[in-house]
């Protein structure tokens, strides 16, 4: 399967790439001394180094990074030991929003102390919502995207070879039945009566599976598989947080919901950089659906204007310092879009992550203060 998988992207590759080189060196009076067998293998040897040096991500490189391996992101170096496989395959890079999510849910509850039992309940509950239940989506997320994979990212593991369907299989039971396990340890050390906790990541597990799994597969279409995954990211595990802690109250479901769009807006980011992939299988990413130069301003319309909704509650609330506080985060996400995003989302896809988000997670922690129950 995986010799199949990545050898009719390779060919379709080659194929465009000979053709750009032809034409290159037919308008090359070099090139007119040579026989038309001479030249093929010319612009044979050619296309080798032309894909390397315009396309570097798509071939697994031995100059990969182990640092990236281990975080699940492109760029990342070839390995063979199956534990470190595994770990690739639950992307660590994604877990910390949801960790965080935890964190802020119980800011919001107001009754989370500082002591032993609170802090172990909290560490249980962020090990629940990230490599367990983040670390199951990841890996289902890549199972069944294998294909679009072969095509974009040919060196990741499940493309590649690298580990079995029987060991994939394995990873993901083990993955959900250990993260709705320690849902409902919570739920009974918690002492509720109604088991919320596990209930919110039986749904969430749920809306994971949906997502990327056929027949429904969420993701084939930019505006629901992003909107479930906004909410997947942001509501979710703060509900787990402040269920666990306090009540989850009306007014905090529905502000969650509102930040789940930044989430939408933050899940289009990731989606510049399968384009190939999507628009071959047919999945209809807005970048497929609408081009990325409309797309990439869907993204930051989404992610600007909810956090400005959000402070806009947040001084009709009555608090203005708060609510000021999130303009000031707001302000350097707007910075870095023009600075890398807006510029080229595809090459500058890390370097905004990385710049933007960490403001946009302090406005969450500032919105769960500003509302804590």
């Amino acid at each position: 399967m995986a010799l199949t998988l990545n050898t009719a992207p390779f060919v379709r590759s080659s194929s465009i790439q000979a053709n750009r080189v032809r034409n290159q060196y037919a308008l090359s009076p070099v090139s007119v001394s040579f026989s038309r067998r001479r030249l093929s293998v010319i612009a044979a040897e050619t296309d080798k180094n032309e894909v390397k040096s315009q396309a570097p991500d798509k071939a697994p490189a031995s100059g990969g990074s182990s640092f990236n391996q281990l975080l699940g992101i492109k760029g990342a170096a070839l390995e063979t030991n199956k534990w470190k496989i595994r770990l690739q395959l639950t992307k660590p890079v994604t877990w910390p929003p949801l960790v965080w999510g935890v964190v802020c849910g119980a800011a919001a509850s107001g009754n989370f102390h500082w002591n032993f039992e609170d802090v172990a309940k909290s560490i249980t509950c962020m090990l629940m919502s990230g490599p367990f239940l983040t670390g199951y989506t990841q890996t289902i997320n890549d199972w069944y995207d294998r294909e679009i994979d072969a095509i974009n990212e040919p060196y990741r593991p499940i493309p590649s070879g690298a580990i079995s369907e029987n060991e994939v299989m394995a990873q993901i039971w083990v993955l959900l039945l250990g993260g709705l396990g320690l849902a409902g340890l919570l739920d009974v050390w918690a002492g509720h009566d109604f088991p919320i906790v596990f209930y919110l990541a039986l749904g969430g597990s749920l809306l994971s599976y949906i997502y990327s799994a056929p027949p429904l597969k969420l993701k084939q279409n930019g505006w629901i598989g992003n909107c479930a995954l906004g909410a997947s990211y942001i509501s979710l595990p703060w509900w787990a947080g402040q269920a666990l802690f306090g009540t989850l109250a009306p007014d905090i479901v529905v502000l969650t919901l509102l930040y789940s769009i930044a989430g939408f807006g933050i899940g289009i980011v990731n989606d510049f950089k399968s384009v190939e992939g999507d628009r071959a299988l047919g999945l209809q990413s807005l970048p497929v659906a609408f081009g990325a130069e409309t797309a990439k301003w869907i993204c930051v319309g989404a992610i600007d204007i909810t956090q400005l909704s959000v402070a806009g509650y947040l001084l009709g609330a009555g608090k203005p310092y708060y609510a000021l506080a999130l303009l000031a985060l707001i302000a350097p996400q707007v910075f870095f879009q023009f600075k890398y995003f807006l510029k080229d989302p595809v090459k500058y896809d890390v370097k905004y992550q990385a710049s933007a988000q960490p403001f946009l997670v302090l406005g969450l922690l500032i919105t769960a203060l500003a509302t804590s129950h």
